[in-house]
């Protein structure tokens, strides 16, 4: 099995991320033997996950794509793809069905939940990351091709008006995500006039490439720079970000 220290190596986590994958990890459900990622970016938590889980990773991006294959090539077990759920046979079955910071880059976020939640089998699982409370909408949103925040208690009735039940809502981030979005924040007021022309489809695609760290060195920095955060988070239930879990009957 890959151990954390090579996973590190290969596939670095942003400081976000870390924070975002302690909640993961303590969420995921019982029972799971494969898992769907849509949207899986550049790989770094799905290298995660295919190390405990018969692992499927959809991602559209070509550019994004292309950094996952090429971790996954040196992984001994899961797979990418360069396509979006759409491909997938009716068939397509799994017991975990995730997407991390995907389902706000979708106009219509209930056709896409639905549409996603048809390929887990009766009893699976959902699991969902997206930024909180729509009233922090600002910069960095809007820059990276995101239609909406959500509030968490409207996530969860999403959710459960689609049909899933035993749903339970964790906000994540403080204090250190508060910081980290402050930063984005700034960094994208300042782009954003160069993106006017850029279609929300092009900026959706270009956010999973951000922030990513660069070298091996920054890699090793966030990880154990955000531990302490990691930990303390877990005393704090709230933050500029949640995760919600949901079982299909």
């Amino acid at each position: 099995m890959t151990s954390e220290l090579s996973l590190n190596r290969l596939a670095p986590l942003t400081p976000n991320a870390w924070l975002r994958y302690d909640v993961i990890q303590r969420m995921m459900p019982p029972g799971v033997t494969d898992v769907l990622e849509i949207g899986c970016g550049q790989g770094a938590l799905g290298a995660r996950l295919s190390a405990r889980y018969h692992y499927v990773g959809l991602e559209p991006d070509p550019e994004s794509f292309a950094v996952a294959e090429g971790r996954f090539a040196r992984l001994e077990n899961g797979q990418v793809r360069n396509a979006s759920v759409a491909t997938l046979a009716p068939e397509d079955r799994f017991d975990l069905v995730c997407a991390f910071e995907v389902l706000e880059h979708i106009e219509d976020d209930e056709k896409a939940l639905t549409q996603w939640a048809e390929h887990l089998r009766p009893g699976g699982w959902l699991l969902l990351s997206v930024p909180a409370h729509q009233r922090r909408y600002a910069a960095a949103d809007e820059a990276v091709g995101h239609f909406r925040r959500y509030d968490p208690d409207k996530l969860a009735e999403l959710v459960r008006n689609i049909g899933f039940e035993d749903v339970k809502v964790r906000e994540y981030g403080a204090p250190l995500g508060y910081l980290l979005e402050f930063g984005r924040n700034a960094i994208s007021r300042r782009k954003l006039k160069k993106l006017n022309d850029a279609s929300m489809e092009q900026r959706t695609g270009a956010s999973g490439r951000l922030f990513q760290p660069a070298n091996p060195a920054v890699s090793a920095l966030t990880h154990y720079g955000t531990a302490p955060f990691r930990y303390l988070q877990r005393g704090f239930p709230h933050g500029p970000g949640v995760v919600v879990r949901a079982k299909r009957p």
